[in-house]
């Protein structure tokens, strides 16, 4: 399969301009993604960008990687149903900074070779160029007619909300970009997500009127639960691909826990697994479907890819001792395990409110495991919660020091996925 084959039959294909194909067969191409600096590290959601210009590298094709250090002081319209809050230009800096040592993990910079990926910072051309500069020799090629008919201006200019100057001009900045990095570095090719679409045919556009030149694009779908939840979303909040902030043990359950509908899909966007390894993959799965062959592997892949091998021996290890036999009691675990446990939330509960012996409710409550006696009592009554791996059933039943492992830890349990390890000092 070539390139554009491959990421249809990965379901990494959406909107395509004629002739991309082509010129992808013809020669070596130079193609970009751009990133939008809005936080420290890229979450999830970035994964699907980030293992485009992964695929375009392997199929020989030169990748670069856009940061947007000028745009992101902007903020881009698309998907959003009001005003951005803007950033600052330190904040800013920070963000670039982490995006960019993101992004060397995942694509070969290795100058010597001849399609090594290359980060670009948009700020450091547009820093040069003046308001009527830009107004004079570009925004006199892109029609307000032509703006206003892209999807994303026309929700918010339908909206209660409106847009602001600043973000409608957010769509020329783009068109820009692409313009200038097709007359400095040769570059072809834009890729994106499907909402970014509007945007990047603008820059198309801009290059045929501005240089007379042609030039491609393709964006892949939006990423989408069949739940209707939104991808890439917790109850902890954003899965990002920072250690510091989700944990590679975190990272890994996110995808262990896949539905089966959502698997399917997913096992081959983020996954680098051949049609042939899929298909078997997929028919064990469907024999054995309560094996969750497919959500193991998929873990495995991406969390191997986004964090290391040593990274996934730990997450495996961890999910091991916390989920493999149940049954087996918590005094088997070590005080190093029970300090080193990652995925499990660690708090503290004053021993001489402890030694008063508190009924379970109680104590679930004051140790701010539940928000209520209230939702503790109803929890207990359901049967979801365990303490050292034994479930509690009686409202009633008391805590007491007989129960500490190791002299002073609790290993609560609340419903299937919520560990707390409680230290009585």
């Amino acid at each position: 399969m070539n390139l554009i084959q491959e990421l249809s039959w990965r379901g990494m294909l959406q909107d395509i301009i004629p002739g991309t194909e082509e010129q992808l067969l013809k020669e070596k191409t130079s193609g970009y993604i751009g990133f939008d600096p809005t936080a420290d590290s890229l979450h999830i959601g970035s994964l699907v960008p980030i293992l485009l210009l992964v695929h375009l590298q392997k199929a020989g094709h030169k990748p670069y990687a856009l940061v947007g250090g000028a745009t992101g002081m902007i903020g881009d319209p698309s998907g959003k149903s009001a005003e951005r809050n803007l950033l600052s230009e330190e904040q800013l800096s920070q963000n670039i900074e982490g995006i960019q040592k993101q992004l060397s993990k995942f694509l070969n910079f290795n100058a010597q070779e001849e399609n090594s990926a290359v980060l670009i910072n948009n700020y450091d051309w547009f820093k040069n160029i003046s308001f009527i500069e830009f107004l004079r020799d570009t925004g006199k090629h892109i029609t307000v007619n032509y703006m206003m008919s892209k999807e994303s201006v026309k929700k918010r200019f339908s909206g209660d909300v409106g847009i602001s100057y600043t973000e409608f001009a957010y769509q020329l900045m783009q068109g820009y970009d692409f313009y200038h990095l097709y007359q400095t570095n040769g570059l072809k090719l834009q890729m994106g997500g499907s909402d970014q679409w509007g945007n990047i045919t603008t820059g198309t556009e801009l290059i045929r009127r501005k240089a007379g030149g042609e030039a491609f694009a393709f964006t892949c779908p939006l990423i989408k639960k069949a739940d209707g939840t939104k991808f890439g979303k917790t109850e902890q909040g954003n899965v990002w691909l920072d250690p510091e902030k989700t944990s590679p043990y975190q990272f890994y359950q996110f995808w262990l826990n896949s539905s089966d509908e959502d698997v399917k899909n997913w096992i081959k966007i983020f996954t680098f697994l051949t049609p042939d390894e899929v298909n078997e993959l997929l028919t064990n799965h469907d024999q054995r479907p309560e094996a969750r062959i497919l959500q193991k592997k998929l873990a495995e892949e991406i969390t191997r890819f986004v964090h290391g091998e040593e990274a996934l021996a730990s997450a495996v290890e961890v999910t091991q001792k916390l989920f493999s036999n149940q049954n087996a009691p918590a005094e088997e675990l070590s005080i190093e395990d029970l300090k080193t446990m990652e995925g499990v939330q660690k708090m503290s509960f004053p021993k001489a409110e402890f030694d008063t012996e508190p009924d379970v409710v109680t104590f679930l409550a004051a140790a701010n495991i539940f928000e209520s006696k209230g939702a503790a009592r109803k929890m207990v009554q359901g049967g979801g919660v365990s303490i050292n791996r034994h479930k509690i059933n009686d409202i009633a039943s008391k805590v007491d020091n007989n129960q500490l492992l190791h002299g002073k830890y609790l290993l609560v349990q609340r419903g299937k996925k919520n560990y707390y390890l409680v230290e009585i000092s």
